[in-house]
């Protein structure tokens, strides 16, 4: 719609603005494909701001959008991818500036593919088949190993020649396939079953030489992926190069960044085994003649006590005890003899000198009535009674006068 102004009668520049954002705001949601020049994500906010540029004409416009927007494709795009925005172009006119408020945001070409690999992944994660308890360890030395590879192809060189050079004996039983295309997943699932159902093999090694994303594909298949998980034998990927990352990465026991790689984590190298057994024995033997020589150095230091070098010591140390406290117990008896003779030498003096015989000796005499009672007072017998007297040297019989 013409405005009919003139330079005498012109409209303010808030009433063209206002007039703009009408015109825009008739437009309607529409799908804008370009490429993210610019992202802004802050920490906390609940908006993301980023600039959509068209390289073939370089032309930019802002894009806002609500993080659980953005938050949908955040694992798979960045700044330089390509997407498709579902956007409602929007003015601000204040300052006369136009933006695009998306509602939707999807990645173009390989960002498409990223995002559905994305998001496949977070399923199976969810189930658990990513979980590091269900990895199983490697045996230290296979005895055969199962590869499952392209026919002829590099990887298939890489994997045998560097096995074989470290470890010569190390057997193979190999099952090409096709590693890209329609066949692939087909081709590989096949070949892992089969070299899981074989009693010998002892762990599986899947191997590609790299590739774009489009030929990794087979390799995030999820059949392919549930497959592997459910295998009773540990299997190892060793898909393209250290960037690249398939499914089958996560879900195998070990993740290997190339073939030669998965070669070195697979068998041992006989070299550095050989040197680790040098090392260990001696290491052994210095454990070992360490052990002797200390053992030496004790059964040495016992020789050389003084009781192992004359042992008829020690017989003559108890001799010299014992000639001792037979000595000491000889003196300590002669004395308790002499002491206890001392003793009953003076007690029997003091006996002799105390006993009735000898004051008879000294000339006294016990006087005793007929009936054995000894006189001990005058007043005791009568006149003219027979009395008894007994002196030192015998007896005889006395009558009281009056």
């Amino acid at each position: 719609m013409a405005l009919n102004t003139s330079a005498d009668a012109p409209i303010p520049v808030g009433q063209v603005s206002r007039l703009i954002g009408g015109w825009i705001d008739r437009l309607g949601s529409v799908w804008v494909e370009g490429q993210i020049t610019q992202l802004s994500r802050r920490p906390g906010a609940g908006v993301v701001f980023l600039t959509l540029r068209d390289p073939s004409h370089d032309i930019s416009l802002s894009v806002t959008c609500y993080r659980v927007v953005f938050d949908r494709v955040a694992d798979v795009i960045s700044e330089g991818a390509r997407v498709v925005v579902h956007a409602k172009p929007e003015w601000y006119a204040p300052r006369g500036q136009l933006s695009l408020r998306a509602a939707e945001i999807k990645p173009v070409g390989v960002g498409e593919l990223l995002a559905r690999l994305e998001q496949l992944k977070k399923s199976l994660a969810a189930e658990g088949l990513f979980a590091l308890d269900r990895k199983r360890p490697l045996p230290f030395l296979p005895q055969l190993v199962g590869l499952v590879c392209g026919r002829a192809s590099a990887a298939e060189r890489d994997v045998l020649e560097n096995a074989r050079h470290r470890w010569p004996a190390v057997r193979f039983e190999v099952r090409n396939v096709a590693v890209q295309g329609v066949r692939a997943v087909p081709q590989v699932i096949g070949a892992v079953e089969e070299l899981d159902a074989h009693p010998d093999v002892d762990v599986i090694v899947v191997a590609r030489g790299g590739g774009s994303v489009e030929d990794l594909l087979p390799f995030s298949d999820e059949q392919l992926i549930r497959t592997v998980s459910a295998c009773r034998t540990p299997v190892v990927s060793a898909i393209g190069h250290e960037p690249d990352t398939p499914l089958l990465d996560l879900v195998a026991d070990l993740r290997a960044s190339t073939p030669t790689d998965a070669a070195k984590k697979v068998v041992p190298d006989v070299g550095e085994e050989l040197v680790r057994i040098r090392q260990l024995r001696e290491r052994a033997l210095r454990t070992v003649t360490g052990l002797l020589d200390r053992e030496e150095r004790g059964l040495a230091a016992a020789r050389h006590r003084p009781c192992m070098e004359r042992p008829q010591r020690m017989v003559e140390e108890r001799e010299e005890q014992i000639d001792a406290l037979l000595g000491r117990s000889r003196r300590t008896l002669g004395h308790l003899l002499d002491r206890a003779d001392s003793e009953l030498s003076h007690t029997r003096a003091r006996v002799v000198a105390l006993s009735p015989a000898a004051t008879l000796e000294r000339g006294y005499a016990v006087l005793q009535r007929a009936d054995g009672a000894v006189v001990r007072a005058a007043d005791e017998v009568s006149a003219d009674e027979k009395l008894r007297a007994r002196v030192a040297e015998g007896e005889f019989s006395v009558r009281v006068t009056p």
